[in-house]
């Protein structure tokens, strides 16, 4: 299963860093990510491997959200099979 994890909000040093973190602790591999910086916005797309985590989709998601609600970054964590769905309609 893979989750589709977006990033956005002022660019400050360390984003990619700490969302990463976040990462490994709930052991969610990475398999893909891009980012831009436009003017002073970071925005990040991040493919995610979560069958291997070691909490709950609910966990992570959440540790997610309070990441980016401590640094002002609207941090979003979607299972794959709603991403899907969502973009065949």
């Amino acid at each position: 299963m893979k989750t589709v994890v977006s990033v956005i909000g002022n660019d400050t040093v360390g984003i990619i860093s700490q969302v990463s973190a976040v990462c490994s602790e709930c052991n969610a591999n990475i398999l893909d990510i891009t980012q831009s910086v436009l003017q002073d916005m970071f925005v990040m797309v991040m493919l995610t491997e979560i069958k291997d985590l070691n909490c709950t989709f609910a966990s992570f998601s959440e540790k997610m959200r309070v990441l980016g609600e401590k640094n002002s970054l609207d941090i979003r964590v979607m299972h794959e099979d709603v991403f899907n769905s969502m973009h065949r309609i």
